[in-house]
């Protein structure tokens, strides 16, 4: 058999039907008609483009319909067609991915906050699942699942070669649910199983508690209304202080992965006085070029800022990271985070289907790209007093096909080497009890800047 389906003959004229007003359209830049030898050169490059193009669719089509009516058994020729996919996918960056419906469906209830599973975030690391960051005070945190952890298997199915979409599906579902993750760290001589049940991960995206004074509020993620949940909480707080002004506040980033770009950017304009670059993006060819300022209104008073960060600390919470520290509105303090530096839109396709597509960098006020490199901390605090950084922690310089660093800008100003812990930090009863050794350093330190005056009353919690 030498010929084409007429199917995939159809879809192939398609195709060339779809690249011609693509092509025509290039033939313009703001309102004015190219000069004709340039356009001609243009449209010679786009036509060879377009056969080159239409021959690899060609032998794709060829394949396929060998596959289909000379396979052993008869195809499914919907799983073909995604397969073929989701393999054209996997040539790019780990963060372009294909959602078949069901997995699709579950993503658009992610950024509402609240779905049936376990609370994991997972990224692919060559052959293997690995878990970025448990989501707090979620049924994985609860079982002690950790950063770094590798999942081996998911109900005694191994995750070698499992895309991440596949295995996100397998961990969600209805609350009360049994899941079997087999599990392997280092330290451990064997794999581990960990039975966990699922719940409803309803993610309460702002929570915080008042230290004498001064503020903890920790950002789990950034989805809908993060912006709005932030103001209210520091509203509350002020109140738990007897309606004065915080003196400090710990803006408490770690393990937070992301989510929605335009809560990043109103966190950090609550912060920053009006029109103060954000956060800028930039596509192939300078499209997708944005800039994103601050409003000048609702903005917190200037008293002094702790932004908590670890390696858990991902793309939105990068965002505001940088944002801040490049401003001077915010001292840094943990450990170097995950440095997810791109931009990613989300498309609807037409059964129900969605693609995650990777369409430009983003890049902190003084042009900084923290793609691979993540923000450094002012001040380095472990975990754990005089603890190092595990090295076992998945960042995005670990994840296959990654988008390699950029030469550096010429407006980026190189990060400074973090110092170790601030000097003159001393005890404070108020946080002597606290078991989260970076929050002690943080609120400890905030402590020492703040004016005696303003110092109120021992720990307040919220909820």
């Amino acid at each position: 058999m030498t010929g084409l389906s007429q199917p995939w003959r159809a879809a192939l004229a398609a195709f060339l039907l779809l690249t011609g007003p693509a092509a025509a359209d290039e033939k313009t830049k703001d309102g004015a008609r190219a000069s004709s030898a340039p356009a001609a050169t243009g449209r010679a490059e786009r036509a060879e483009h377009d056969d080159a193009t239409f021959r690899q669719l060609e032998l794709f089509a060829r394949v396929l319909s060998y596959v289909e009516n000379n396979y052993v058994e008869p195809p499914d020729r919907e799983r073909l067609v995604q397969g073929a996919i989701q393999g054209m996918l996997e040539t790019l960056d780990p963060h372009t991915v294909y959602m078949p419906p069901e997995v699709f469906r579950e993503m658009k209830i992610d950024t509402s906050g609240e779905w049936g599973g376990l609370g994991i975030e997972i990224a692919r690391k060559g052959e293997r699942i690995v878990v970025v960051a448990p989501i707090d005070d979620t049924p994985a945190a609860r079982a002690g699942i950790k950063a770094g952890d590798e999942l081996v298997g998911i109900d005694g199915e191994s995750t070698e070669g499992m895309d991440v979409g596949r295995a996100m599906q397998k961990m969600r579902g209805p609350a009360g649910g049994r899941v079997l993750l087999t599990i392997m760290r280092q330290g451990f001589s064997a794999p581990r199983e960990i039975a966990i049940i699922r719940d409803h991960i309803r993610i309460v995206s702002v929570e915080g508690a008042l230290y004498g004074g001064i503020g903890h509020v920790k950002v789990k993620n950034f989805q809908d209304r993060t912006g709005l949940y932030l103001r209210k909480e520091l509203d509350r707080l002020r109140a738990l202080n007897g309606g004065k002004e915080l003196s400090g506040l710990v803006l408490d980033l770690r393990n937070n992965p992301g989510g929605l770009l335009d809560e990043a950017v109103a966190v950090s304009d609550r912060f920053l006085p009006g029109n103060l670059p954000i956060v800028s993006t930039r596509g192939r060819d300078g499209r997708n070029a944005t800039e994103e300022r601050s409003k000048d209104r609702d903005t917190e008073k200037d008293y002094p800022v702790v932004v908590l960060v670890n390696a858990g600390s991902a793309s939105a919470s990068e965002i505001v990271a940088g944002a801040l520290q490049d401003h001077g509105r915010a001292t840094i303090m943990g450990t170097q985070t995950f440095g997810k530096g791109s931009v990613q839109t989300v498309i609807e396709l037409e059964d129900g289907s969605g693609l995650k597509l990777t369409i430009a960098r983003y890049y902190t006020p003084k042009g900084r790209s923290i793609q691979e490199r993540g923000i450094t901390p002012d001040y380095l605090v472990p975990d754990e007093p005089g603890g190092k950084t595990p090295r076992d922690v998945v960042r995005e310089k670990d994840l296959q096909r990654h988008f390699r660093a950029e030469p550096t800008a010429v407006t980026e100003t190189p990060a400074a080497a973090p110092h170790g812990l601030p000097e003159g930090l001393k005890d404070w009863d108020v946080t002597a009890a606290l078991k989260d050794y970076p929050l002690k350093v943080a609120l400890d330190y905030l402590h020492g800047l703040a004016p005696a005056q303003a110092r109120g009353p021992a720990r307040t919690s919220g909820r």
